[in-house]
């Protein structure tokens, strides 16, 4: 799931840190830069990259942008996503990266106790950088919400997921047969039902 898409061995752990701190710069310079259509507000990390010091296949990060929570279901990709993801890089790098909603909590059932490594107001976070380099990545975690606020984050997540997903099939729907690409139209409702199947299993 998410940008990912270079095939890799394992990356190594100070490869790993390098690639969130380039991002993190990454993500402060394109905020800065030449107008998107998407505006990134915060990244996080989350996953392995916060465990002890060790090889992994992936650094996995949180993308949050300026938009309503129902234009970024689960596992969707918002509109201007790949072009500001083609901007930062992410396709070249082993990074696998997840949108979410500036509107609506970070984390949820996959997003497990994430850590701010940039946010657009106070700039990249040096001691949560440290903290990851230095294997400590537990000391700078989010702290877990109880488990009745995390099924009650699912529950609302599986609303805007369902309604993605109807309105994926409408839209598949209404352009199977007309001129162009269906390719996106495809891949957006593949996105919408791998989303709603993921929350719906998690709530399961």
């Amino acid at each position: 799931m998410g940008s990912g898409t270079v095939q890799n061995d394992g990356v190594k752990w100070t490869r790993a840190v390098h690639h969130l701190s380039e991002l993190a710069e990454k993500c402060a310079e394109l905020a800065t830069g030449p107008s998107y259509s998407l505006s990134v507000r915060q990244l996080w990390a989350f996953g392995n990259i916060l465990g002890p010091a060790d090889d992994l296949e992936w650094v996995n990060v949180v993308l949050v942008v300026d938009l309503p929570v129902e234009d970024v279901p689960w596992l969707s990709q918002p509109h201007g996503a790949e072009h500001w993801a083609n901007a930062a890089r992410l396709p070249k790098n082993p990074i696998v990266g997840l949108w979410r909603s500036a509107h609506a909590p970070v984390w949820n059932h996959h997003i497990v106790r994430p850590a701010l490594v940039w946010d657009v107001e106070s700039g990249v976070d040096e001691a949560v950088l440290t903290a990851v380099r230095e294997g400590r990545g537990e000391d700078v975690r989010t702290s877990a919400p109880p488990a009745d606020e995390l099924r009650a984050r699912l529950e609302d997540e599986l609303a805007l997921c369902l309604a993605s997903l109807r309105r994926q099939t409408k839209e598949y729907d209404d352009r199977r047969w007309a001129p162009g690409k269906l390719t996106p139209v495809s891949d957006a409702l593949w996105r919408a039902s791998d989303g709603y199947l993921d929350v719906l299993d998690a709530l399961g």
